[in-house]
């Protein structure tokens, strides 16, 4: 998926990707390993990373993994506010023009060496340097410097208010370890500061990890989490039952209300800032006509895709922030109306034909998704083909604009401007539809740079009704977080930014 990508992922939201060059290696038993429990949490998770170097993997299953390896400068907490994490404590100028950040004494990566502020400039600046996914949210940094072992000074060119969010939203922006990187070994063997390390990867089948009782959170009270890769609902279900597993997010959306009154297991259920949406080629004709991106908007039945993809869990929505944000902003023109949506292709004289759909057999809900919107569609004279790739080259068609029109989401968003900047501004890095608009790219550039909240908070609602208008995105439902764990699981808690964070969860079975 975008993603958290984003899936905040900012970045595409991935899916189960073949782990090349990984060699296999034998299971661990992680038994007591000198923390409070020693128990090893077995998890279920839908698919393999792809990799494991958090600085360039887009995938959701890594990030599962890698949220518990790896530490941001700072960290959103349960409410998505952000905290100290390596940095203790920051301040900027008055200007706003200078962050500087005091580093965490003490820290130490899992092969022992010390964390140290060029650390933070090394991964910065390779992300910058190399021009990686998330190169975007330094868009305004000047500078990344270390004046000394325990400080970083960040200079930016303008006021950049959701800066503590692009550094910590997610963990696409982990300070790695540069000998970890330049041996190669960081896209199977990572080595971060977090309260988990790798132990054994074996590809195809699972990844395990195990307690840094050195983490500067605290000693996990778990000895350790081994991730296995189970995609099927069903199975990962009967599993948690069986006492296999004793987490998972591999849930049956089906009998979400039957877990719900279920004593042997523990649901939990938030509404997530991730959203769902439709994209029109916009360099191809007719989808550069505005009318024609609308009419589908009217088309589409948002109510039968909801419950199609989710049995009605999802929320639906017409723009991508959901009603629980404080950013969240009313907008309902897109009731369905096909009478609407015939008189605005007429007006485009638009006639019918066929539109190539981009969905992926990697996520199912795409899919789906896509059936229901071509049966949508039929009335309007448009045959839809739908394309079911892997992810991987779902990312290529995209990329190269082979599409008419693709299904896809973003995770992981907490600033407003992860949630519009870089889809929907002209140089914006996710673009891929096509989208410009001289007022979008003015109130978005404006809210990147606006210290006041409510002024913000106008300017993106501003951006978010013209993008609607004008269907850059058609916006489907805002999904729910949903995991299943054993009631011998304590500590743990489903966050709407679906980071999957172990370090303060017991396991007593």
């Amino acid at each position: 998926m975008n993603t958290r990508i984003t899936l905040g992922i900012a970045g595409a939201l991935a899916a189960t990707l073949a782990l090349a060059g990984c060699s296999a290696g034998q299971g661990v038993d992680l038994g007591d390993s000198g923390t409070a429990s020693g128990q090893t949490l077995v998890a279920a998770i839908g698919g393999e990373p792809d990799q494991l170097d958090p600085q360039k993997t887009t995938s959701y299953f890594a990030f599962e993994v890698l949220e518990n390896v790896y530490d941001t400068l700072v960290a959103p907490d349960a409410a998505l506010e952000m905290q100290p994490a390596l940095a203790e404590s920051w301040e900027t100028s008055d200007d706003q023009l200078t962050w500087t950040f005091h580093l965490r004494d003490g820290v130490t990566f899992h092969d022992g060496s010390a964390f140290t502020s060029e650390d933070v400039v090394y991964s910065y600046r390779r992300i910058i340097d190399e021009e990686l996914s998330n190169a975007w949210k330094f868009a305004t940094v000047a500078d990344v410097a270390a004046p000394d072992d325990a400080t970083v000074v960040i200079t930016v060119t303008q006021p950049t208010p959701n800066l503590l969010s692009n550094l910590g939203g997610f963990k696409g922006m982990a300070i790695v370890e540069k000998a970890n990187v330049e041996s190669g070994d960081i896209t199977t063997a990572p080595v971060g500061t977090g309260p988990f390390s790798l132990s054994d990867y074996t590809a195809g089948d699972h990844i395990t990890l195990t307690a840094n009782p050195d983490y500067w959170g605290g000693a996990p009270s778990l000895g350790g989490v081994e991730y296995r890769f189970i995609s099927e609902p069903a199975t990962a279900l009967a599993s948690l039952k069986a006492g296999d597993i004793d987490w998972t997010d591999v849930v049956p959306a089906q009998q979400v209300e039957q877990l719900g009154n279920d004593s042997a297991v523990t649901l939990g259920l938030t509404p997530s800032s991730d959203y769902w949406y439709l994209a029109l080629n916009e360099a191809k004709q007719p989808w550069s006509d505005v009318r024609v991106r609308q009419a589908i908007a009217y088309a589409i039945d948002r109510d039968a895709i909801v419950q199609a993809v989710s049995y009605g869990t999802a929320e639906k929505n017409q723009l991508a922030i959901p009603t629980q944000s404080v950013w969240y902003t009313e907008y309902d023109q897109y009731s369905t109306d096909v009478d609407r949506a015939k008189q605005l292709l007429a007006e485009a004289g638009y006639t019918g034909g066929t539109l190539d759909l981009l969905a992926t057999s990697d996520y199912p809900e795409t899919v789906t998704a896509a059936q229901i919107i071509a049966a949508n569609l039929e009335p309007l004279g448009i045959q839809v083909q739908i394309r079911q790739p892997d992810f991987s080259t779902w990312l290529d068609e995209q990329n190269s604009g082979n599409f008419d029109m693709l299904m896809m989401g973003w995770l992981g968003n907490i600033d407003p401007d992860d949630f519009y900047y870089s889809q929907h501004h002209t140089d914006g890095a996710s673009n891929a539809q096509k989208f410009s608009d001289p007022d979008v790219d003015r109130l978005l550039d404006a809210g990147r740079v606006e210290t006041d909240a409510d002024a913000r908070k106008k300017l993106y609602a501003d951006a978010a009704t013209i993008i609607a208008d004008k269907a850059s995105y058609i916006y489907l439902y805002n999904p729910s977080v949903t995991q299943v764990w054993s009631p011998a699981v304590t500590g743990y808690e489903t966050r709407a930014d679906r980071a999957i964070r172990f370090a303060g969860t017991s396991l007593d079975k």
